[in-house]
């Protein structure tokens, strides 16, 4: 019977399992997303959601804690500035797993994202362009970019034209004018050497 035994083993020995968690938890710090199982996301998010509960204290030794379990300056730096100032009115639950759609080729696992809540969103569509002006729309309007202009500058004076009449004059230069010798027919039987 599994009484009172608490968290995932993930078929790791404990050093392995401690280094995973602390790896998965610094990359969600960083990164404020990451994407795993299901599984690891649930496990890693108690670890993640203890470290921003220590660095909210803000003391020293709480700092020398969470360097403790993080092993990284950057980790404990942003930590103890930018998501303590975060989530300073907040109790608890600083991170969330959503579950995603699609599994994984490989074992068919299914896949999440845990990420920070309240983070900033990153902005990856498209941006708007300024309207230009009418000096500016003028002079951009008769120079075209040539998507292929760089292309085309490495293969400058390759083109098939070309070539095809460097090639001529070399092959005539190169080959030798043939005299036609006529050999000795082979006799039947006869094996040359004896």
């Amino acid at each position: 019977m599994r009484h009172s035994v608490d968290g995932r083993k993930f078929g790791r020995n404990t050093s392995h399992r401690v280094a995973m968690f602390k790896n998965m938890a610094n990359s969600v710090i960083l990164e404020e997303q990451v994407v795993t199982s299901v599984e690891k996301a649930k496990e890693v998010r108690r670890v993640v959601d203890r470290l921003i509960t220590l660095a909210k204290k803000g003391n020293d030794a709480s700092r020398r804690l969470a360097f403790d379990r993080t092993r990284n300056n950057e980790v404990v730096k942003k930590l103890f500035t930018v998501l303590a100032d975060r989530y300073k009115a907040r109790n608890g639950g600083y991170t969330r797993v959503l579950k995603l759609v699609d599994r994984r080729w490989g074992d068919a696992a299914e896949m999440a994202v845990l990420q920070l809540v309240d983070r900033a969103e990153l902005k990856r569509g498209k941006q708007a362009k300024a309207p230009k002006t009418e000096a500016e729309a003028g002079a951009a309007a008769p120079v075209s970019q040539d998507p292929l202009a760089r292309v085309r500058k490495m293969f400058a004076g390759k083109s098939r034209a070309s070539a095809g009449k460097s090639e001529a004059p070399l092959k005539a230069s190169k080959a030798p004018k043939a005299t036609k010798t006529a050999k000795a027919p082979a006799r039947k039987g006869s094996t040359g050497d004896k």
